[in-house]
């Protein structure tokens, strides 16, 4: 890992851009911590970093007040990471059929969502490697929002991450169900009840096949942009609980 830029924001948090390999990403760790801080991994949406930045970075100095570090880094094929043609294909078949008012066909999310996930989640491993050696980082992991299949795999895979908060607010492969039965640990899921872009059902559905013992759905009337401050805030509550 290397650390590329820095700069102090006006809260006293540390931000810091950094290149794992050929990822890029960013830390931000509280300004006035006393020890290793418990660490938050913030998975991004499909945007890119730079056109997400400003939801990351308002969730990072959200986190940091509560004492957590957090990290983000970016997704395969997007931002300045090396074009995917086979994903950009199949979000262009998906545009196509949401724009046609046709149903979105099973093919066309496991083309879009599994490579996706099969490429992402050891990457985001990697890079927790990398973080968890910083002297500024040490405790309990936590993982938030992002695409929900990335993190429900993370959830099965990556033993290191004790909690999630995860936003259902994409398409869903049929496959993920099967792995969404072997999740264990606590979750807080955040829903829009009127997201244009999501699968209430599938959401709803998804909740359901969680296995973990401790699970809460957070459903809030808004689209895809509209979570309420105080969903947030009780997403923050969860991971007070759940990472100190």
């Amino acid at each position: 890992m290397q650390f590329t830029s820095e700069q102090r924001l006006d809260d006293g948090v540390l931000e810091r851009e950094f290149i794992l390999g050929e990822i890029p990403g960013i830390l931000w760790t509280p300004g006035s911590a006393s020890a290793p801080s418990p660490l938050i991994l913030l998975g991004p949406p499909p945007l890119g970093l730079r056109k997400a930045y400003p939801r990351l970075v308002a969730r990072a100095r959200h986190a940091a007040a509560d004492g957590f570090a957090t990290a983000t880094i970016e997704l395969p094929g997007n931002g300045d990471r090396p074009r995917w043609p086979a994903a950009e294909q199949a979000l262009a078949d998906l545009r196509r059929a949401m724009e046609a008012g046709e149903p979105v066909s099973g093919e066309i999310i496991d083309a879009l969502v599994l490579p996706l996930v099969d490429k992402a989640v050891p990457e985001w491993q990697t890079a927790l490697d990398a973080l968890l050696e910083l002297p500024e980082i040490g405790g309990r992991v936590g993982y938030s929002g992002g695409v929900i299949s990335i993190g429900t795999r993370l959830a099965v895979v990556e033993p290191r991450i004790s909690a999630a908060v995860l936003f259902a607010g994409s398409f869903v492969p049929r496959a993920m169900f099967e792995e969404a039965r072997r999740v264990s640990i606590p979750l807080h899921v955040l829903l829009q009840w009127d997201d244009e872009g999501n699968d209430r059902q599938a959401a709803l559905d998804l909740f359901d096949a969680f296995g973990s013992k401790e699970k809460t759905l957070n459903a809030n009337m808004g689209g895809h942009t509209g979570v309420p401050q105080f969903a947030g805030d009780a997403a923050a509550g969860f991971f007070i609980r759940h990472l100190r």
